[in-house]
């Protein structure tokens, strides 16, 4: 048995959310790069590839990994690249894609014989957080006016909206799209490819993909471009739970349980944007799971078990994929967890596990 904690990533989960995906692409011909900015473990790189059409980046690094680990395109965008990654970023992508209009003008020589691109902010997004909202007010996120992306527009030939966030309603995102088409279609026309980002939940078991479909066809059509998504959380979705260990109780006016983890080490967007983890427990015993961490509001949430936790128990976080890998930490020294895989005949194996070394070469 796996020791815990560790990262479990159920291929057959996975898979759902990958038949979605191809389905999507064949009915609207449109491409899907995963997000590396939300999912980055190359171990099941080559399962996705067979169903996706390449990766997008946020950074050097990713685009590194992307052309390496995952088969198909290789998109590059940062806020802002420096100059001296420039070349490998070059080197390692299909396509580059610059945040601001003086990005581009700064690497316009350097650039010239590659496929470019240009980020476009609509000014609308359906975030409920303002931390990751890209509309937000003052974003540094894009380029917002048509006037100024005219003066650019001979020297790309594609362009990226990223302004949905966790959106799985299809008319909101519809009208989004309705009023991107009204303030830079005429820009769009001049384009070869369009980039419509990520956030769009459309693996949700509710999500009326056949509209969706549409919906891009129409798009693609009407303006000559093959458009392209970014899925990350549609991607991973509900693909991969945090196994982890209860090590103590006690009672302090509510039942405690303390696990072998920590969401400040291992599920840090849980603390950034206040929410509790999920666990697929029912029952009359009210229970809180806490990190092993010394950060007071380390707490996975309170969860009603079936019987009282008792140390030793084993518990399973859900949806623990998107930007939980990407972020873990070694605060506290808190062991890291491993990553395995449940392959679909139910089997696990171990892919990777860390050790006291591997905190330490992290420092210096």
């Amino acid at each position: 048995m796996i020791e815990t904690p560790y990262y479990l990533i159920d291929k057959s989960m996975l898979l759902r959310n990958m038949e979605k995906i191809a389905w999507l692409r064949e009915q609207s011909d449109a491409k899907a790069l995963l997000a590396l900015k939300c999912f980055a473990t190359w171990s099941v790189f080559d399962m996705m590839s067979d169903y996706m059409d390449g990766t997008t980046s946020s950074s050097l690094f990713e685009v590194k990994l992307g052309r390496e680990k995952f088969a198909g395109e290789t998109h590059a965008y940062s806020v802002a690249w420096d100059p001296k990654e420039m070349n490998e970023v070059l080197a390692n992508s299909d396509k580059v894609i610059f945040n601001t209009i003086g990005q581009l003008a700064r690497f316009d020589e350097v650039s010239k014989n590659h496929v470019r691109g240009l980020r476009v902010n609509p000014g609308v997004s359906t975030s409920s957080f303002d931390l990751a909202d890209p509309a937000r007010p003052f974003s540094r996120l894009g380029e917002h006016t048509p006037e100024a992306i005219e003066t650019v527009a001979d020297k790309i030939s594609g362009f990226m909206f990223h302004n949905n966030c966790e959106n799985g309603d299809f008319d909101r995102f519809s009208a989004m799209l309705d009023l991107i088409e009204q303030r830079f279609g005429h820009l769009i026309d001049r384009m070869n490819w369009i980039s419509l980002g990520g956030g769009i939940h459309f693996t949700g078991d509710e999500y009326p993909l056949d509209q969706l479909a549409d919906r891009l066809k129409r798009f693609a059509d009407r303006y000559g471009v093959q458009v392209y998504l970014e899925p990350g959380e549609a991607a991973i979705t509900k693909s991969t739970t945090l196994e982890v260990t209860v090590l103590d109780t006690m009672n302090n006016g509510k039942n405690l349980a303390i696990v072998d983890s920590s969401i400040e080490a291992h599920m840090l967007d849980l603390l950034i944007y206040r929410e509790p983890a999920r666990m697929n427990v029912t029952g009359d015993h009210p229970w809180m799971i806490c990190g092993k961490s010394c950060l007071a509001g380390d707490i996975f949430g309170e969860f009603n078990f079936p019987e009282p936790v008792n140390v030793g128990q084993r518990i399973s976080i859900q949806d623990a994929a998107g930007y939980t890998m990407v972020k873990k930490n070694w605060f506290n020294g808190v062991q890291m967890p491993s990553i395995a895989i449940r392959e679909p005949d139910g089997t696990e194996r171990l892919v990777r596990s860390f050790t006291y070394d591997d905190f330490a070469s992290a420092l210096s």
